[in-house]
């Protein structure tokens, strides 16, 4: 019998379409990542941006009220000067004193809002800075996954192609021995038919 093993062996291309739908894959998960990030760094803008709103809002508002409540504490000390002007003055003086405070407050206020939305917008920064490296280590494994799965694919295709080239050599020398053997049993055939035969 000849030696075993398969007379013609088939190369294996299932995974020629391996690495480009895992590189595909990883270019989705790196947009996908790219584009939260970018939401959470817009939605943090937007909430800074309204926090920032209402801290000035509520700060003018609070701005009003005082300067309000002033003009009413400056009208009723007018009424009453000719008889207290002393205690006009000192409720003038105590009324801009609380505008002061109210004032300052606001702007204790906004100057919190501003390093809240700084925080905010920091954080959401590092946050995607994070998920881009994630992303594109993800990517960078997968690519490098895919390199070394081509790479033992060639060495398989080599060896098969080995086995075939060795086959066919050790198949060629057992048919000619064979065909030898036969020609000393049957001395009548010549070598026209050897020839042919073995061609």
């Amino acid at each position: 019998m000849p030696p075993g093993g398969p007379a013609h062996a088939e190369p294996m291309d299932g995974g020629s379409h391996v690495e480009p739908i895992a590189e595909h894959q990883a270019l989705q998960v790196l947009t996908l990542a790219q584009r939260t990030a970018e939401e959470h760094i817009a939605d943090a803008r937007r909430q800074a941006e309204q926090i920032a709103r209402d801290a000035r809002s509520g700060a003018d508002q609070v701005v009003r009220d005082a300067e309000s409540h002033a003009k009413v504490v400056q009208k009723d000390a007018e009424k009453t000067l000719s008889d207290a002007r002393s205690n006009a003055e000192q409720i003038a003086r105590d009324a801009k004193a609380q505008a002061d405070r109210v004032q300052r407050e606001a702007e204790e206020i906004l100057a919190d809002a501003r390093a809240k939305a700084d925080e905010l917008a920091k954080t959401a920064q590092e946050s995607a800075d994070e998920l881009k490296h994630q992303a594109e280590q993800r990517y960078n494994d997968v690519v490098g996954g895919l390199a070394a799965k081509r790479e033992a694919l060639q060495r398989q295709i080599e060896a098969l192609e080995q086995f075939d080239h060795d086959y066919r050599n050790r198949l060629t020398g057992f048919l000619q021995h064979q065909l030898r053997s036969l020609w000393v049993d049957q001395p009548q055939v010549d070598d026209t038919m050897l020839e042919e035969t073995t061609n």
